[in-house]
C-alpha cells in the first residue's frame, strides 16, 4: 500500500538570509507492506525469496521531481529546490539519480524521519564536485543522529579517494516512538564551510541479523576473555562488504536490503592464484536469518587452495583491509561446504586469524551447519589499537589449514566500524 507521511527539515538561518528557510515541510510517499515472520526456508535450485522491508525510503535530495532509476527503484523529491543546486557536471560512470541534484547549505539542516521501531540501514549519497557559488575546498561537515556522530569534520572528496561518487552506509536502532533525525552541520572551524547531501536511503534490517537480542551472551571478542554485546547502543559503519572469489553484486541483486558487494581482488594479498570452486548445480539449504545474510551467489564462489597437504602447509589465504586505528571492528565471515569431497565432520578443518589473533583454531563448517550445502556465517569483534602515530593500519583476515588437514575456504566477508552511544 502507498501511504503519505511527512518529513520536516529545519535549516538555521544564515545572516541576511530569508527566514523562509527556517521551517520546511516536505511530503513523501513511503511504500509500506506487512511481512510474515520468516522461520525456515529450504531452497532447491533457486535462492530464497527476498526480504521485503516494511519501509523503503529513497530521497533524491534537492530534486523538484520524483524519479525512477534504471534498477526500477523510486526516488522521492524532497521539495527543497529553493536550497538545492545542480552540479556543474554530472557523474558519468553510474546512473545519475540521486547525484544530479543536492541539498547544500552553509547552515545546519536536519531531516526528520518518522519510522517504525527497529534496526535501520541508512545510506548517505555524495557527489563531490563543484557546485555554483560554493568552494569545493570548503566542503567539510559533520552528520549527527541522536547520540551518535556518523561523520565528523567529513570531506567527501578526501574519503572518495578518486572515485566519482561516495556512499556511506550505517546501521542504527530506532526505539519505539522515536524519529530518526539526520543533522548536517558545516564545520565551525572552517570559514564558509558548507554541508551537502545528494541522496538518503533508509531500509529496515532483518531482526537480529547483525545485532543481538538483549538476552544473548554476545559476540566473540577476538583476543579478549569477555564477549562483546552487540546491542542497540551500537551504531555500525560499513567499511567493506566482499564477495570472495566472485564478481561485484549490485544492490538490486541483494536479498532485499539493497546491499552492494565488492569483489576481493584488491584486498587479497596472499594466495591470489587460488582455486575458485563454483557451485552451480548443488542445492543450498537456507534457514532462518541465514536466508538473508547474503545473496545466494555469495555462497556459490569461494577462495580455497588445492588438496595437496604438503604444499598447503606453507601457504595462507590473506586479505588486508585499511581501517582507522583506535576502534573496534565487527567482522563477519560467510561459509558453505558445497564440494562433494567435503561431506562429513573433520573432512576440512582450518584456522582463522583476524588481526594476527586466532578466534577459530579449528573451524569445521560441517560441525557448524550440520551438513553439506548449508550456508552459515560467523561474527567477531576485534580491537585495532593505536600503533604510535599511525592513523591507519591494515586489518588482516587469514585462513590456514589446521595441522594434518588439506585446505580451507571462505565465501564472503564484512568489516564494519563499531561506535558506542555518545560517540561524538
Amino acid at each position: 500500500m502507498w501511504q503519505v507521511t511527512s518529513l520536516i527539515s529545519t535549516m538555521k538561518r544564515i545572516p541576511n538570509q530569508s527566514s523562509d528557510c527556517q521551517n520546511l515541510l516536505f511530503s513523501f510517499l513511503l511504500y509500506l507492506s506487512i511481512i510474515p515472520e520468516y522461520l525456515t526456508v529450504t531452497v532447491a535450485d533457486s535462492a530464497p525469496p527476498p526480504y521485503i522491508p516494511t519501509e523503503n525510503i529513497t530521497i533524491d535530495c534537492g530534486s523538484p521531481n520524483d524519479n525512477i532509476v534504471l534498477d526500477g527503484r523510486f526516488w522521492t523529491k524532497d521539495n527543497t529546490s529553493k536550497f538545492s543546486e545542480a552540479p556543474q557536471q554530472t557523474p558519468s560512470s553510474i546512473g545519475q539519480v540521486p547525484f544530479i541534484t543536492t541539498l547544500i547549505s552553509k547552515s545546519e539542516f536536519t531531516y526528520v524521519f518518522p519510522l517504525t521501531s527497529g534496526k535501520k540501514i541508512v545510506r548517505l549519497y555524495f557527489y563531490p564536485t563543484s557546485y555554483p557559488n560554493f568552494d569545493p575546498s570548503k566542503a567539510f561537515s559533520s552528520v549527527i543522529t541522536g547520540e551518535f556522530t556518523l561523520l565528523k569534520n567529513f570531506s567527501c572528496t578526501l574519503h572518495a579517494q578518486g572515485e566519482e561518487t561516495l556512499i556511506k552506509e550505517f546501521c542504527v536502532n530506532v526505539d519505539e516512538g522515536q524519529r530518526l533525525n539526520l543533522t548536517f552541520i558545516p564545520s565551525p572551524d572552517i570559514s564558509d564551510s558548507y554541508a551537502f547531501i545528494n541522496g538518503i536511503e533508509i531500509v529496515p534490517m532483518l531482526t537480529n541479523l547483525y545485532y543481538r537480542p538483549t538476552d544473548d551472551d554476545g559476540v566473540k571478542f577476538v583476543g579478549q576473555v569477555n564477549l562483546y554485546h552487540m546491542g542497540n547502543e551500537n551504531v555500525l559503519e560499513l567499511m567493506y562488504r566482499i564477495n570472495v572469489g566472485g564478481k561485484q553484486i549490485p544492490p538490486k541483486e541483494d536479498t532485499g536490503m539493497y546491499r552492494s558487494w565488492s569483489d576481493d581482488d584488491h584486498y587479497l594479498t596472499k594466495g591470489a592464484s587460488t582455486v575458485l570452486p563454483v557451485n552451480v548445480n548443488n542445492n543450498l539449504n537456507f534457514s532462518g536469518k541465514t536466508s538473508f545474510s547474503a545473496p545466494d551467489v555469495v555462497y556459490r564462489t569461494a577462495r580455497t587452495r588445492g588438496t595437496n597437504k604438503t604444499i598447503n602447509e606453507y601457504y595462507n589465504l590473506t586479505w588486508e583491509f585499511p581501517v582507522d586505528s583506535g576502534f573496534n571492528y565487527f567482522v563477519g565471515l560467510h561459509f558453505c561446504e558445497f564440494q562433494k569431497e567435503i561431506m562429513e565432520q573433520s573432512d576440512r578443518i582450518f584456522e582463522i586469524f583476524i588481526a594476527n589473533l586466532t578466534p577459530e583454531p579449528k573451524m569445521d563448517v560441517i560441525v557448524s551447519t550440520g551438513g553439506n550445502g548449508v550456508p552459515t556465517y560467523k561474527d567477531y569483534v576485534v580491537g585495532m589499537g593505536r600503533k604510535g602515530n599511525e592513523r591507519k593500519q591494515n586489518l588482516s583476515i587469514t585462513l590456514h589449514p589446521a595441522p594434518n588437514w588439506m585446505t580451507m575456504l571462505v565465501f564472503g566477508m564484512r568489516v564494519t566500524h563499531v561506535a558506542m552511544t555518545g560517540s561524538k
